[in-house]
């Protein structure tokens, strides 16, 4: 692994690079970026580059974690405590906002890499599973919260409705990014509410 900077310089010129690399990847895929695009996008040359990082794939799997803290940055707020029925409703209408705004293009970062990268190394599977794992990891918190207090039935799995509320949004967001319609990701996030609602306790 790349040397992390100490001095505010350092850290300038490795996001410099990172951002450079994440544009890139985002337009391009990963299989048609270069070393020699991103110098030319960062405006560094390779010692800078090989300084930061242990070449082509230790620099892919920062781009991951990069994609991820993106993704987890686009729903700031939202990711907060959702202890509640009514907390994971408004994530929900975030999501699909988000996605007006957007135009309903771009469909999810993080699993958009997962096609290109997920079969490519044990190393670059898990660091993509990790972003998974941040982005699922306030909502199975609260479903367990939930739990505790009874509002949830006790003989269900905290972890399975997560895992079924991220099948419902990834598949959501595919939709909505073929389609050009967030609805089809509102569609998705209303079945994903009715699984949930059959949960709750009586």
């Amino acid at each position: 692994m790349g040397q992390h900077p100490r001095t505010k310089k350092g850290r300038a010129t490795r996001t410099r690079i990172l951002e450079a690399a994440s544009r890139l990847i985002a337009e391009r895929g990963v299989d048609r970026v270069s070393l020699e695009d991103v110098e030319r996008e960062a405006g560094v040359g390779r010692s800078q580059l090989y300084h930061y990082f242990d070449g082509r794939d230790d620099l892919v799997r920062a781009v991951i974690d990069t994609t991820s803290d993106a993704v987890l940055g686009a729903q700031d707020g939202l990711l907060d405590e959702l202890d509640s029925l009514a907390a994971i409703e408004r994530w929900f209408d975030g999501l699909v906002a988000l996605q007006e705004r957007r135009g309903a293009r771009g469909g999810c970062p993080i699993g958009s890499l997962v096609g290109q990268l997920a079969e490519r190394d044990e190393e670059t599977r898990a660091a993509l599973a990790s972003g998974f794992e941040r982005w699922e990891g306030p909502l199975v918190a609260g479903l367990v919260r939930m739990q505790e207090r009874g509002e949830l039935r006790s003989d269900v799995s905290a972890r399975e409705l997560a895992d079924a509320t991220m099948a419902a949004i990834q598949g959501g967001l595919l939709l909505t990014q073929v389609r050009r319609d967030p609805q089809q990701l509102r569609r998705a996030l209303h079945a994903a509410r009715a699984v949930l609602a059959t949960a709750e306790a009586a």
